[in-house]
């Protein structure tokens, strides 16, 4: 590391001055300020070299002395400072921040000097028309080559080799940005002499300022004296280049390349190709990273589509569920699925057991609303003989069939609170206890449940477990109701078509605009059950060979021959529907607008009349 002194006014201006280890300012001789290498005996001050830099120390007695304006005894000097003696003042100078531009001719020779120099990138990277204008052969071949390669550990090995052809470096190594600002990642580095990776971390001030300050930087360190120790990687380097990888104005890395050997001086213009080169690099490995990723996101995307279930659908929120499934069925985690009547929760559940580990041990179901709490717990957790009454022998219970498998507990917010306790115990233990029995039975199942419920609401209610709730709310799905996936409705109402004319052997070719329309107008408060139900009824109830809108149920008809824009609809289904509007509209006239007398003199429950009056779209003021 070597500075300079640049006499700047007083009788030396105009002079510069080497500072090696050791420095003296004195006017001993009378005849005004010199700068002394060998010392007298009261110099005016001192500068000496240090191992962090060049120290400069006010001599005994001496007045007047300045650095920067300030008063000063002693301070490590930092490249600009301006010292002041008497009428002298001098611009101390490190070589090893000075930029090429400032460096004189005889400095930019060859060799470079010792010191470290920088450049600026939009200089160097002029470099790179003027080297292919001139034919460079070398950077020839690294676009055209660069260029082709796709894969990144291939790009890796091709410019390990060039990088090898154009400086004669014994080490070096390509980095990267990490994840935090402060992250510096080796993407891949060599050593010629042991073909092993190597750190350079004793030379991370100079990649921080590349990456920092997106300059290139080349150092040639003067010899050491050779009867000093030599403990550290950066006191062996002789001479060293860095230069950042840049792309769209972002500096992402750093190419970094160091020798030993004290015959090798790099030069400004290696420096000057080495970043015209690591212009290319970068673009070329900014390429490949992102064709990596692109590939990996398609085999993530891939592995998450491929998995198999019986649910129909591929609009956005049921590609949510499929990456749900395909990410949380190889897991072993218990899962609770939320959603309306109808929407396919025990199509997630199976399709859940279908990829994970135990598809092939037993799926067992049971409906904890269908049957009442002594049946239920005798049926989750079996019986001894003689528990009760009837208990003529032992059975074991849906948790020991499932053995190995998974259990799926369909509307687990039905279960009463007698037995939640009992469900607890399964999870938290893994066992269970039968009826009329004393020794708990290991169990190993996965547990699945669904519910149409708000059990967050049943737990402010004291109604469900509080415990319970989050032992079975480990990872949760919400499955979406078919009004808010209205672009599978079509896809829907195609697969059930195909199955039912299958078992009527039924001749059907499809389905018609106007009973499009209507599907798609209604708001199928059932879900895909109702839709299955509907398409079921018109294969069974039709003649034609086009599924038409009166094949439909009538809900259907009656909100869709309320929008303006179905027109096409048949005049029948118009009248049908004006019929209604005026019957409902007098009864509620008659009623005075009591809806509950207006439904009973029409002999409909008032749930249903409501909902002829919305789908009717009849407003208040239409019974005025």
């Amino acid at each position: 590391m070597g500075a300079r002194l640049e006499a700047i006014a007083g009788q030396l201006q105009g002079a510069t001055f080497q500072l090696t280890q050791e420095v003296f300012l004195d006017d001993s001789e009378g005849d005004g300020l010199k700068v002394l290498g060998l010392a007298t005996a009261s110099p005016k001050c001192v500068i000496r070299k240090e191992a962090k830099g060049f120290r400069l120390s006010k001599g005994a007695g001496v007045n007047g002395l300045t650095v920067n304006g300030l008063p000063m005894d002693e301070r490590m000097l930092e490249d600009g400072d301006k010292i002041a003696l008497g009428d002298s003042v001098f611009l101390f100078r490190h070589l090893h921040l000075m930029s090429v531009s400032e460096a004189s001719a005889a400095e930019l020779a060859e060799p470079a000097p010792c010191g470290l120099q920088i450049l600026k990138i939009p200089e160097a990277m002029a470099e790179l028309s003027k080297a292919a204008q001139n034919g460079n052969s070398l950077l020839v071949k690294a676009c055209r080559t660069l260029s082709s390669v796709k894969d990144f550990n291939e790009l890796e090995r091709q410019l390990l080799d060039f990088l090898s052809d154009i400086i004669p470096a014994e080490r070096g190594a390509i980095l990267l940005r990490g994840d935090r600002p402060d992250e510096i990642a080796m993407l891949t580095g060599w050593d010629k002499g042991t073909n092993a990776e190597r750190s350079v971390e004793d030379s991370r001030e100079v990649i921080e300022r590349v990456l920092r300050d997106d300059v290139a930087v080349l150092r040639n360190d003067p010899p050491e004296d050779s009867q000093a120790p030599q403990t550290t990687a950066s006191s062996r380097i002789s001479s060293l280049l860095a230069v950042p990888l840049e792309v769209f104005g972002k500096v992402q890395g750093a190419i970094y390349m160091d020798t030993c050997d004290p015959g090798v001086r790099f030069t400004v213009e290696q420096l000057r190709l080495l970043v015209a080169f690591g212009g290319l690099a970068a673009l070329a490995l900014d390429n490949a990273r992102r064709l990596r990723l692109l590939e990996e996101e398609n085999r993530r995307l891939e592995a998450e589509t491929g998995i198999e279930h019986d649910m129909v659908g591929d609009g956005a929120r049921m590609k949510e569920v499929y990456r749900f499934i395909g990410k949380v069925g190889p897991m072993d985690a218990t899962s609770l699925i939320f959603g309306e009547s109808g929407t396919g929760k025990e199509l997630a559940a199976r399709a859940l057991h279908t990829n994970s580990p135990r598809a092939s041990k037993p799926f067992v179901a049971i409906n904890c609303a269908a049957l009442p709490e002594t049946l239920l717990e005798s049926e989750l957790f079996g019986y001894e003989k003689g528990a009760f009454t009837g208990a003529v022998g032992q059975k074991k219970g849906l948790f020991e069939a499932g053995e190995g498998g998974t259990v799926f507990l369909d509307e687990i917010g039905e279960i009463s609170l007698l037995l939640q306790p009992k469900l607890l115990r399964v999870l938290q233990q893994r066992e269970v206890l039968r009826l009329g029995g004393t020794q708990p039975i290991p169990v190993n199942v996965r547990l699945i449940a669904e519910t149409n419920r708000d059990l967050a609401d049943a737990v402010r209610a004291k109604t469900f477990r509080q415990d319970l709730y989050y032992r079975l709310n480990v990872v949760s799905l919400m499955l979406p109701p078919l009004r808010e996936r209205r672009e599978d409705i079509e896809t829907l109402a195609n697969h059930f078509l195909k199955k039912f004319a299958a078992n009527a052997d039924r001749q059907i070719t499809g389905i018609s605009p106007e009973a499009r329309t209507c599907m798609q107008a209604y708001d199928w408060p059932g879900n895909v059950r109702e839709l299955e139900n509907a398409i079921e009824r018109a294969v069974v109830l039709g003649t034609g060979e086009l599924l038409r809108p009166e094949d439909l149920p009538e809900p259907l008809l009656e909100k869709a021959g309320s929008l303006p824009a179905s027109g096409n609809l048949s005049k029948y289904h118009d009248a049908i529907a004006e019929a209604k509007r005026q019957l409902i509209v007098k009864a509620l006239q008659e009623s005075g607008g009591n809806y509950t007398r207006a439904a009973k003199s029409l002999g409909l429950q008032p749930t249903y009349l409501h909902r002829l009056i919305r789908n009717l779209n009849l407003k208040p003021t239409d019974a005025a």
